[in-house]
């Protein structure tokens, strides 16, 4: 066997087990990797085979790391990250920094972009990389500086600062209500509702938001969105009632693409957030781009 100079396993062995460590998935971590979920099988039991410890427990369908697979998980993850912060700060030069933030593609479009501007003409010597996507694991990504979260604050190695709270109310558009009768909280229950469901399990759904006022439906009408976008065009487009955080929506209510359906109303049980890990430092940028951010409320 070759002797490595610093006695590593294989490049290629490593960033296979640590991908499908951090899935827990063979096949999201080949897709990742753009190989096929065998290929990184056959990595990942190579390097078992030089280490001499088993690193996954194969369950059905499943993987579970071992002992020993936690703690070469978790020196991989820091390792990368700091690897991907050091190239990131090479990559820039002296006059033009990047900060690199990920947000949900609602989030992106109705709250962040819309106040970007200012920032921009306030900061020309930043640039800002947008990693948007309602996948919560492309947001966890090592090369994303900041992230914008909604949630209770608390995430594992994440420090996190509030940015506001928000309230949930009901929307459809002027056409869908001009068709439909919805004078009391109890009418909405009877009309197609559109959900956004299998996206992050924190967000509210309709049985909890109408549990708020008393009214339990063993079977609701609804449509499901995997992306709240979509499910917002759906409602503009007068197909159905949405879920709409206020935060998100006032710009669509203002258009008058949207209309609040009665005057019912929840706290939303979660807030907005921005994010950033705890185990590096953040550069100058990042720091700019979220003190900015911590002085903008909903």
């Amino acid at each position: 066997m070759v002797r490595r100079h610093y006695n590593l396993p294989s490049l290629n062995g490593l960033a296979s087990f640590e991908a499908a460590a951090r899935h827990l998935s063979l096949t999201r971590a080949a897709a990742e990797l753009n190989v096929t979920p065998g290929a990184v099988s056959k990595q990942v039991k190579i390097l078992e085979e030089e280490i001499g410890r088993a690193l996954f427990n194969r369950l059905h369908r499943a993987l579970q790391l071992t002992p020993a697979g936690e703690t070469v998980y978790r020196t991989l993850r820091e390792t990368f990250e700091r690897i991907s912060g050091s190239l990131q700060s090479v990559r820039s030069d002296s006059t033009i920094r990047t900060v690199s933030i990920g947000t949900t593609a609602a989030f992106a479009q109705l709250w962040l972009m819309p106040r970007l501007g200012a920032f921009w003409n306030a900061h020309q010597d930043i640039v800002i990389d947008h990693m948007i996507s309602d996948r919560l694991q492309d947001l966890q990504r090592p090369d994303v500086d900041l992230r914008i979260r909604y949630g209770d604050g608390k995430w594992p190695r994440e420090d996190a600062a509030k940015l506001f709270d928000d309230t949930i109310v009901a929307v459809a558009s002027p056409v869908f209500l001009a068709r439909n009768k919805i004078i009391l909280p109890k009418d909405i229950a009877e009309v197609p509702l559109l959900s956004v469901e299998g996206v992050d399990w924190t967000w509210t759904t309709w049985s909890d938001f109408l549990r708020g006022f008393g009214i339990v439906r063993k079977k609701l009408n609804v449509r499901r969105f995997n992306s709240y976008v979509i499910a917002l065009q759906a409602a503009q487009d007068g197909q159905g009632v949405a879920l709409g955080w206020l935060s998100l929506v006032k710009p669509l209510i203002a258009k008058r693409s949207l209309r609040q359906v009665t005057q019912v109303q929840i706290a939303a049980p979660g807030s907005f957030y921005v994010t950033w890990s705890s185990e590096r430092e953040l550069a100058r940028e990042s720091k700019v781009l979220r003190d900015w951010l911590l002085t903008h409320t909903a």
